[in-house]
């Protein structure tokens, strides 16, 4: 059944100016170049430029000429100055034509992300690359339409993922090609003599194998680390060298220097041609932190601070189409209505990026004053624990906004670039009562691991023991999610033949 009541609710909705600013806030320095690039493009009322210097170039031009006119000629000077100018009457006088503005779809929300087209690397990929070696091998139709089969198959690291026994059914499926083990296996290993060596492996031992077997030397090293791969794979993965040298009668030398010839090969050989086909990425810093006289400096990448300013044609264009008072119709205010929103949009724009260059100022210096020791020593130990919440609320601004420039933006400083989210992190508190940064913890673990004795490496009982000793008390599961976030494996994968 069917009822009417009346209902209170108190909604808060973002403007469409803040929907603005929280997408120019997130994006990195090389992005936000693009997104003014871009908005240059779709709006001629925005232009690059200083405001100032603008407002000078027009009051020149609107200065009175003091050379006398012919009053004969019957051209006023100010028409004369209109007529060279862009006057958007001229494209509205037909009425046949509609607007193009008027005949473009919105089906999208303001507050979605702007659907961008993604670029296409134009390089040759690796399967390519495998497919240019093939048509110099002499094969039949046959053959090559399996062998392209399973380079299809080899992924970008190198390795044949698929079973052979799978390839035999798909090419059966897909193309009607009758085949069994036996063939595919022929055609496989001829694959695997193609460049980069270790290509078209199935696992990483037989990647490592391929790679050593290419190597004609008979250099009693290389020997025994074909003997190492192929009879004690496991062992040696596990690290268990008394086991390897009492199966194998190597001694430590002849083992660490089978090990060294292993440490050479690509585990990944797909990735070598990959890597020389991307091009290097660089960090552009957002902030520039330099110490001067004991001080800390705060500047912005000049590019987070473009010049923008309004286009003066549009903007008189808009004054010049108020004051006419010969074209009141539905065109001219459809075309009014066009220039306004085009001015509205600059001017828009041109605010959010003001505010998002205080918004990182802002930001950026709060983090600046808190964490001051560390800035001027580069000291991770002398980091504080600091979390959002502690700089939105210095700032006055909400968590949300800090995350935003935390998470995409970095800083330049005297000891390297960092990301300022790393400058976040939990506190924990040392028996003396003291509050300090899991860094700081972080810290200490890297040092021990780096000091300590290769033969014999720490466990992580023994790291906690470490710690205590030094006032942290610490549980021996946080040592080791520490450690994993360190990217630092367990000691027996840390052990080495010194």
């Amino acid at each position: 059944m069917l009822k009417q009541s009346l209902q209170q609710k108190l909604l808060q909705k973002l403007s469409p100016q803040q929907i603005q600013l929280m997408k120019l806030l997130q994006l990195p320095t090389v992005m936000l170049d693009e997104r003014i690039k871009r908005e240059i493009e779709e709006n001629p009322a925005l232009e690059e430029g200083n405001q100032d210097t603008d407002d000078t170039d027009s009051q020149s031009k609107e200065e009175p000429d003091l050379e006398p006119k012919d009053d004969e000629s019957g051209i006023n000077d100010e028409e004369n100055r209109h007529d060279n100018e862009f006057d958007i009457s001229d494209y509205i006088d037909d009425d046949d034509d509609i607007p193009y503005y008027k005949l473009k779809t919105q089906n999208s929300s303001t507050d979605d992300d702007e659907k961008m087209d993604i670029p296409f690397s134009s390089s040759v990929s690796f399967q390519d690359y495998l497919l240019s070696q093939l048509g110099l091998n002499k094969l039949n139709d046959r053959e090559y339409l399996i062998a392209s089969h399973i380079i299809g198959n080899i992924d970008d690291s190198g390795y044949m993922q698929r079973d052979i026994r799978a390839l035999i059914d798909d090419l059966a499926f897909t193309h009607n090609i009758k085949t069994d083990f036996k063939e595919i296996l022929s055609l496989l290993h001829q694959i695997q003599e193609f460049d980069p060596p270790g290509v078209g492996a199935r696992d990483l031992q037989e990647c490592l194998l391929l790679q050593l077997n290419r190597k004609s030397s008979c250099k009693p090293e290389l020997e025994n680390a074909r003997k190492l791969v192929l009879k004690s794979f496991n062992d040696f993965t596990k690290k268990h060298y008394e086991k390897i040298k009492k199966k194998h009668g190597f001694s430590d030398k002849e083992l660490k220097d089978a090990i060294e010839e292993i440490l050479k090969l690509n585990p990944k050989p797909g990735d070598s041609v990959i890597e020389y086909e991307k091009k290097p990425q660089y960090i552009i810093p957002d902030f520039i932190v330099n110490i001067n006289d004991g001080e800390l400096e705060l500047t912005l990448n000049s590019k987070n601070a473009p010049e923008l300013r309004i286009n003066s044609t549009y903007a008189n264009m808009l004054e010049r189409m108020a004051k006419d008072k010969n074209k009141k119709n539905s065109r001219h205010k459809e075309a009014m209505m066009f220039v306004k929103q085009k001015l509205d949009g600059a001017k828009m724009f041109i605010d959010a990026i003001k505010q998002r260059q205080n918004t990182l100022l802002v930001t950026m210096q709060a983090i600046l004053d808190y964490q001051r020791d560390y800035f001027l020593t580069g000291d991770e130990t002398l980091l504080k624990p600091m979390i959002l919440k502690d700089i939105a609320d210095i700032v006055g601004l909400d968590i949300s906004t800090i995350s935003r420039v935390a998470n995409s933006k970095y800083v330049q400083t005297p000891f390297g670039t960092f990301l300022l989210k790393t400058f976040f992190s939990e506190s924990l508190q040392k028996d003396s009562g003291e509050e300090v940064s899991t860094r700081q913890v972080k810290k200490i673990l890297q040092d021990c691991v780096y000091n300590e004795d290769k033969k014999k490496p720490l466990t992580d009982e023994e790291l906690t023991g470490i710690l205590k000793e030094k006032g942290y008390n610490i549980a021996r599961r946080t040592v080791a999610k520490y450690r994993e976030q360190l990217g630092i494996p367990v000691a027996r994968l840390r052990k080495e033949l010194v």
